[in-house]
């Protein structure tokens, strides 16, 4: 068994201050994908370090050092940045997706290839797609952009997998919702950024043309929710008021390995240290 979370940290310094190395003693998933670091090099650098530890001390690896770590910092200050911690053996790394050269899109996909306990290599894929704004046309376009470089990336990885090569998992804050099951006031939202129909497709090709399982739907079933994002205005995150932005979607044969998972929400709201939960699958590989 294997078990990858993935979790937008929301600003890695502010998760810090709010308890998430706390959450990392208690859970030391075999690959943690993380997005929206937010942070320069020095402090991403001195945070996985602090969490290596807390693997060490769970006797995951030998010591701290020998954590694989791999991380991009977005070259426009603050925004975005992903980041990638596992015990596994990691054969090769890639960053970035071919054609987006601009800066607003670095920090955003890093790719993993790790050997499992039982020598099977899978490609691990951490993502942070553009948020977007409906009323801002240039973010869209730029969202748009990235996500039609992604569906690209994605046949690859489902090409290889299909040839008898590694199979991929995609994890990571897409910023979509797909239907309205993953969002809790859908007619409401249908004109906003995470929610339009033109964004929703994107999903819709993913699963359909791409042959990607969403793992969570898989394994939950047409239930409403479970929310993996919840505003940090009114009283969204008490009353359960959330979106399913956060995906884990694999390749079919990797898809049909898995066991559980987990959405690991806090029990109440001064307990958060993110704005959104993360979300954790168990595969038998």
């Amino acid at each position: 068994m294997i078990t990858i979370t993935t979790s937008n940290m929301n600003g890695i310094r502010a998760a810090e201050r709010k308890g998430m190395t706390d959450w990392a003693k208690r859970h030391t998933p075999d690959v943690w994908c993380m997005q929206e670091v937010r942070a320069p090099q020095a402090d991403v650098d001195r945070i996985f370090s602090s969490i290596a530890f807390e693997y060490a001390a769970e006797g995951r690896v030998a010591d701290p050092n020998a954590l694989n770590r791999d991380n991009e910092v977005c070259r426009v200050k603050g925004r975005a940045g992903v980041g990638l911690l596992t015990d596994l053996e990691v054969v090769a790394s890639r960053h970035g997706l071919p054609g987006l050269d601009e800066d607003v899109d670095s920090g955003r996909w890093i790719e993993s290839d790790v050997v499992t306990p039982q020598g099977y290599t899978l490609t691990v894929a951490c993502v942070y797609v553009h948020a977007g704004n409906a009323d801002d046309e240039t973010k869209m376009a730029q969202k748009f952009r990235f996500l039609d470089a992604m569906c690209e990336r994605m046949g690859e990885l489902r090409d290889e997998a299909a040839r008898g090569g590694r199979q991929a998992v995609v994890c990571g804050d897409c910023n979509i919702a797909h239907t309205p099951l993953d969002i809790r006031n859908a007619k409401a939202n249908e004109k906003h950024a995470g929610f339009m129909p033109a964004e929703r497709a994107y999903v819709d090709r993913w699963l359909g043309e791409l042959e990607f399982v969403d793992m969570t739907r898989y394994l939950a079933g047409d239930i409403q929710g479970p929310y993996t994002w919840w505003s940090q205005r009114g009283r969204a995150f008490d009353n359960n008021v959330g979106w399913r932005i956060d995906y884990q979607l694999a390749t079919p044969e990797l898809a049909e390995t898995a066991r559980g998972f987990v959405i690991d929400k806090a029990p109440s709201y001064d307990l958060r240290w993110s704005d959104h939960a993360p979300l954790s699958v168990t595969y038998d590989v």
